[in-house]
Parts: C-alpha cells; sequence; structure tokens
C-alpha cells in the first residue's frame, strides 16, 4: 500500500461572478478534516488572472493571488470554479496555466460552469464532464464532442468535474476519502452535518425529487419530458396529450392546477428558458438560436422573449442580464437525439 500524503495542496481558479457558496462547500470538508486531525493535511489558496478582490455572483467578494505569481507545479489540484458566463473568461492567461499544468499532471478540475474553461483549453477532449444543468444547453452547442454526464461530480482520471451548489461538498468528500481514506471522510462528513454522501453517478435532478414536498401527477411530469424532448420541433398540444394517455381537457385542467399554466404557455416558456440560457451563455446567432428553441420566425421569437423576459434577445446578450427564473424541476434539456 501506498504511503499517505504528508498533504495535500489545492489551488482555485476563481472567475467574475463565480459562486461563493459552491466554493466554500467545497473547501469545508477539508477545513473539517484538518481540525480533526490536527494537522495540515490540506492546503488551499485562491487565485484569480490579475489578483486582488474577485467578486462573486451574490456580490461578496474573496480575496486572490496573481496568477502569474503562482508557481505553476506547486499545487497537486488546480480547480475552476465559475459561474456566470464562463466562456468570457478562458482568457489567454488562465488556459496557458491550465494547460501549463496538464503537462505536469497535476490533476485539473471544475465547479458549477468552470467545465467550459477546461474544454476552453481543449483539456476535456476524449473525457466525460459535467456543468450545472442550467447550462447544458449551451455547453453541448460549444463543445458537442465532449461527453456532458447530468451527474453531480464526474471523475475521468486527472479530470474532475461538479455541478456546484451544496453538489460541491460531495466533490470534496470524495477528493478527502481518494487521500486519505472513508475514515475520515466520514469524520468530516458528520463534522459539517452532511448526513448523506452521494458518490459517483449521483444524478443532478433524481427522477420524482421535489426538494419542498410538493408533486405533480405523473401524467403531468410525463406531458413535461415530451416537451423537453422536443424543443426543436415542438409538438401540438392534443398530441402531448394523446401520447400521455388523458384528454386535451383534462391536461389542460391539470397544467392549471398544479403548475398555474396552460400546457401552450409552460412548452412556450421552456423553450424560451432554453434560448435564454443559449442568448446569455454562447456567441450563437440569434437565428440559430430561434431554430435552436423551435421557432420557426426570427420576428416571433424575439417578441415571444420580450414577452416573457422583458427585454429583446440581442440587448439581452449584450448586457449580459442573468437569468432570474431557476427551478430544479424540469430540466430544460435538448433530448440527446436531436444533438
Amino acid at each position: 500500500m501506498a504511503p499517505l500524503p504528508d498533504h495535500i495542496r489545492i489551488r482555485l481558479i476563481l472567475t467574475p461572478n463565480f459562486n461563493l457558496a459552491a466554493t466554500m462547500n467545497f473547501i469545508d470538508p477539508f477545513r473539517a478534516a484538518n481540525y480533526l486531525e490536527g494537522r495540515g493535511l490540506f492546503q488551499w489558496e485562491f487565485a484569480s488572472e490579475h489578483g486582488g478582490p474577485c467578486t462573486a455572483s451574490n456580490g461578496a467578494s474573496l480575496e486572490t493571488q496573481a496568477l502569474a505569481e503562482l508557481p505553476a507545479t506547486s499545487t497537486d489540484f488546480l480547480i475552476v470554479s465559475s459561474s456566470w458566463t464562463p466562456d468570457e473568461h478562458g482568457t489567454p492567461a488562465i488556459l496557458s496555466a491550465l494547460r501549463t499544468a496538464s503537462r505536469q499532471s497535476i490533476t485539473l478540475g471544475a465547479i458549477d460552469t468552470g467545465a467550459f474553461v477546461l474544454a476552453k483549453a481543449g483539456l476535456l477532449n476524449g473525457r466525460q464532464a459535467t456543468v450545472h444543468y442550467e447550462h447544458m444547453d449551451a455547453f453541448q452547442e460549444l463543445y458537442p464532442d465532449i461527453e456532458l454526464s447530468e451527474d453531480l461530480t464526474v471523475f475521468d482520471g486527472p479530470r474532475i468535474t461538479c455541478c456546484g451548489g451544496v453538489a460541491s461538498v460531495d466533490f470534496g468528500l470524495q477528493i478527502l476519502q481518494s487521500t486519505y481514506g472513508s475514515d475520515i471522510a466520514n469524520a468530516a462528513a458528520r463534522y459539517i452535518f452532511h448526513p448523506e454522501f452521494r458518490g459517483h453517478g449521483a444524478p443532478q435532478n433524481p427522477s420524482g425529487n421535489e426538494p419542498m414536498g410538493a408533486t405533480v401527477p405523473d401524467v403531468v411530469r410525463q406531458a413535461i419530458k415530451l416537451m423537453e424532448t422536443n424543443l426543436e420541433e415542438p409538438l401540438n398540444i392534443p398530441e402531448i396529450a394523446e401520447k400521455a394517455g388523458i384528454s386535451h381537457r383534462q391536461l389542460n385542467r391539470l397544467f392549471s392546477q398544479y403548475l398555474r399554466k396552460t400546457p401552450a404557455l409552460y412548452y412556450r416558456d421552456i423553450r424560451l428558458d432554453r434560448a435564454r440560457g443559449l442568448v446569455t451563455q454562447t456567441t450563437l446567432s440569434m437565428a440559430q438560436i430561434a431554430i435552436a428553441s423551435g421557432f420557426s420566425s426570427q420576428i416571433h421569437f424575439s417578441r415571444a422573449y420580450r414577452d416573457r423576459f422583458g427585454l429583446p434577445p440581442i440587448q439581452d446578450r449584450s448586457e449580459g442580464r442573468i437569468p432570474f427564473e431557476f427551478r430544479a424541476w424540469p430540466m430544460h434539456r435538448k433530448s440527446k437525439s436531436k444533438t
């Protein structure tokens, strides 16, 4: 059996508007392990391209060191923590640091949307990765040849990725377990009150999971699934009702009761939610986005987009507005069969 390392060094590269909670969630198991063991098993540092305060998506700031001032080989893990507009933050300096670390056989990782930056550096070719579900469509459009997983975490050799949020705790615990064993990992999880460890293969949105306990009938879920898998070429509502085994009238009643929208409006909003992700997170043309979201007319698309979000898509992109509608259910995803 190989001897345990004296310590593990972790460097996090933060990009503007990174998710502070996800970043701290990742670090907390290591903090707990150090405390419980009474020694510095883990050392971590925060870096950014220029150093100084880096502002998170919630407005808080974290002090960072300039990436160029840190020796490229003085870490065991190099993790990119990114959130909104990640493709904009794959700057030459950050991409160079990642490529240098790759040549030194340093494990490269990503939190939330950090996989966009790894992909832009060409460091996920032939590998599997994950990102936050809100950004999956954009990732698939930008990097169609990279295998994207809907799991919370993905460990593919020296490339490790996590969707962010509370799952970052599980991400940190997996590293802790793989380096120092289950005993310390279990103790750290208990200490930070993480009662259920979710390992490899745990999905971002388990089927039937409603965190607040609210439920909708299975037939409504089935109708929503049909909508989600037919975004580019939308079905008509009577056809959805027929495939779900319910009358058009009954489908209308259930949607009104449980979702407070008609099926047609809900379907339109799914398509527009997907469109907004592509508008704000990619450089695809508005015509391409309209087609990918099931709108045959760009004029119709722009009008519907403005009705839903209060501004036209081209203005939404130029102003860098952050999508403000978030839902854990459903995942507004394009069917893989249509990629």
